[in-house]
């Protein structure tokens, strides 16, 4: 008797802001492009799209579902797209291993797929129950599993509150602990449960759902999301020929925060006391700030994709 057929993987995923960071980026048709967080290829197709005469572009991403995706999306362009897996904070390493030593632009996507959010066995979402997982690279050792069942309540805590912005952070992580004193937490839905006894009732009538900040916050540490938002953007920065620009689309105040102050630090100048008659510093401005002010989604998309709510991007140029 035949096996059945598996029904292949479908990446869905609608690119934020897609027009804005095409314009963003201001592709020459002959330049070498870095899409850091590839994903199912959407933002990579329209910069492969807008390349010709030797451009190139380098798509990478640390999900092997992602790179599958990607790479049958962009199928059309083959001759002109390296698929990397790695994570985009390794843009230098993978640059070096290609021979590349200057790119004309790098865009990264900070968010999590809509692909990762509803595909229940990933461990994402709090609308399924599915083992404790998160990773978005599940070479990972670290899960959620292992975030909820053996870090401390004070670093429970810590992350609950610091990472997700929940002011309940102390009543969850103290829950927490206590549940798994009886048994291992080992899917989402148990987690959604002992979230939601830590609330009080009435932080369960607003129209987030009560574990929507612990999920984000728990994600956020298993990928050590906010770690490599700095040193990724520093060294895209010394790999971007000048002219060359960076386009940085985040999902949450914290990577918004990370990415305008290191912008901010790339392209300040002298940093001397104003009392000094002159600069012995020597620091000069790396780069000048494209967007003063994040650009936001328009009415339309927010309407197309409401989940494009909270995101913003900001561009920077090599000067």
């Amino acid at each position: 008797m035949m096996g059945e057929e598996k029904t292949p993987i479908v990446f869905k995923h609608r690119s934020v802001l897609l027009d804005e960071c095409i314009e963003g980026l201001s592709i020459k048709p002959n330049g070498i492009y870095v899409d850091g967080t590839a994903g199912g290829g959407g933002h990579s197709y329209h910069i492969a799209a807008a390349l010709t005469d030797g451009g190139r572009l380098i798509a990478i991403d640390q999900d092997e579902t992602a790179i599958a995706a990607a790479t049958k999306r962009l199928e059309p362009f083959s001759d002109r797209v390296t698929f990397v897996r790695s994570n985009f904070s390794e843009v230098s390493r993978v640059c070096s291993d290609l021979g590349i030593d200057k790119i004309d632009g790098i865009l990264m996507d900070l968010g999590v797929s809509s692909y990762q959010l509803d595909t229940p066995e990933r461990g994402f979402s709090y609308n399924a129950d599915a083992p404790l997982d998160m990773r978005m690279d599940n070479r990972n050792p670290l899960d959620a599993s292992v975030v909820v069942n053996t870090y401390s309540e004070e670093k429970l805590r810590e992350i609950i509150y610091g990472y997700g912005e929940e002011r309940f952070g102390g009543k969850i992580a103290s829950e927490i602990v206590k549940s798994r004193a009886v048994k291992p937490i080992e899917t989402t839905g148990e987690l959604v449960d002992i979230i939601k006894r830590a609330m009080p009732s009435e932080a369960k009538q607003g129209g987030h759902h009560p574990a929507k900040r612990t999920f984000q916050a728990i994600r956020i540490e298993v990928n050590a999301e906010l770690d490599v938002i700095k040193p990724a953007i520093e060294g895209a920065q010394k790999l971007l020929a000048p002219g060359g620009r960076i386009a940085i689309i985040t999902f949450h105040s914290l990577e918004d925060r990370i990415v305008k102050q290191t912008f901010a630090s790339l392209a300040q100048g002298c940093t001397c006391p104003k009392n000094f008659p002159v600069c012995v510093c020597g620091n000069k401005p790396k780069v000048k700030i494209i967007t003063r002010k994040p650009i936001l989604p328009s009415e339309q998309e927010l309407q197309e994709n409401p989940r494009s709510r909270s995101a913003k991007l900001r561009v920077a140029e090599k000067i």
